[in-house]
């Protein structure tokens, strides 16, 4: 499809509801905006430390939303509670046993058995060298390592966004993992700490995406790039959505992508065409480019970020769907294996529900 030009986008302000929208009063360029709920506020990305404020901020967040990671993770700290009843009487004598059962809630929780073997026999070895003389001793230590694992390869919990904008933020990922869901709490958080949001509707496949990521669009009250003509290539329109969000100042740009089998060579390569596309725009972009794992898939999320970070080079990972999940343990696993580093967790369905990742949050909701 040959590219349309920015002066073909039209606008349409304060929409009205999608049943009012008629085939006779669509236009027939190849892409429209829509804003969602046509405000116009200014922000200060072009201030210097725009970017850095605004992590600093999500940080921030995420520590005082530290209830909702511990109920987000309830299931996962009830397969560990049995941890808490092993060395509540735990005595040297009974060493091999309870680190034997503490191994199984591990494993049963998704930890992986490389990282559980370290950690237990690492514990093992403070304990017979005498360094760890009590059940609390041995839990602290147990935190301390999970803790290590996660900053020692996955630091950057950070958005990444560089000193410029619009900084590019594109989302993939596999079928049915919630990458425009992701994408739309994610626009939520960001508007609500002050950034001028551009969605970009680059799932061209999926015949409900667009529309869905509209719906998105005005509960987050941010403006929305869609392609109008089937067929439309999904690298045409985050290029458009990128060109306008350079020219309209807007402080970041959310691609949504099409969700792809890992093992889809075709898919794949079509991922590839999109981040070019991007940084023909704007050199350097995308800033992120952020994989959604579906958190109740457990380390069969593995091969699925191997393979999307061969093609593309993921610089962080979204973990959906935890609250309902038993297997908390794979965001250890995840960042052990791969180096790359989870930067926010889905904890529900509501709109507040996407936390930034907090390393030392997430130890303590599954070992509280």
């Amino acid at each position: 499809m040959a590219a349309a030009s920015l002066s073909q986008l039209s606008f349409l302000s304060n929409p009205s509801p999608r049943s009012l929208f008629v085939p006779s009063l669509r236009p027939t360029t190849p892409f429209r905006r829509i804003h969602g709920d046509g405000s116009r506020f200014r922000c200060s990305a072009g201030q210097t430390g725009f970017f850095t404020r605004l992590g600093r901020l999500l940080k921030e967040k995420a520590k005082s939303d530290v209830e909702k990671v511990f109920s987000g993770f309830s299931k996962t700290r009830d397969n560990l509670a049995v941890i808490d009843e092993l060395l509540l009487y735990w005595n040297l004598a009974e060493t091999d046993r309870v680190l034997d059962e503490l191994e199984e809630a591990l494993l049963v929780s998704d930890f992986g058995p490389r990282i559980t073997i370290k950690i237990v026999d690492s514990l093992r070895d403070d304990i017979l060298a005498g360094k760890l003389k009590s059940g609390s001793e041995i839990k602290e230590a147990l935190k301390k390592n999970v803790l290590e694992l996660l900053k020692g390869k996955g630091s950057k919990t950070d958005l990444q966004l560089g000193f410029r904008k619009p900084a590019v933020i594109m989302i993939v990922g596999v079928n049915g993992g919630g990458k425009t869901t992701s994408l739309g709490k994610l626009a939520f958080r960001l508007k609500n700490e002050g950034a001028k949001i551009l969605m970009a509707a680059g799932d061209t496949f999926r015949a409900a995406a667009s529309d869905q990521l509209e719906i998105w669009a005005d509960r987050t009250g941010c403006e929305i790039v869609v392609a109008e003509k089937e067929n439309a290539k999904a690298s045409s329109v985050l290029s458009q959505a990128v060109k306008r969000g350079k020219e309209g100042g807007f402080d970041i740009v959310l691609c949504d992508t099409s969700g792809r089998l890992h093992t889809n060579y075709s898919l794949m390569e079509e991922l590839i065409a999109c981040k070019k596309a991007v940084a023909k725009v704007i050199p350097g972009a995308p800033n992120e480019i952020l994989q959604v794992l579906d958190g109740t898939t457990g380390l069969n999320m593995l091969p699925q970020a191997r393979e999307f970070n061969d093609v593309v080079g993921i610089t962080g990972l979204i973990l959906t769907k935890l609250d309902g999940s038993a297997r908390g343990g794979c965001v250890v696993s995840v960042v052990d294996e791969l180096g790359i580093p989870v930067k926010f967790v889905g904890v529900g369905e509501g709109l507040e529900d996407l936390q930034p990742f907090d390393p030392e949050a997430f130890v303590d909701a599954i070992f509280s």
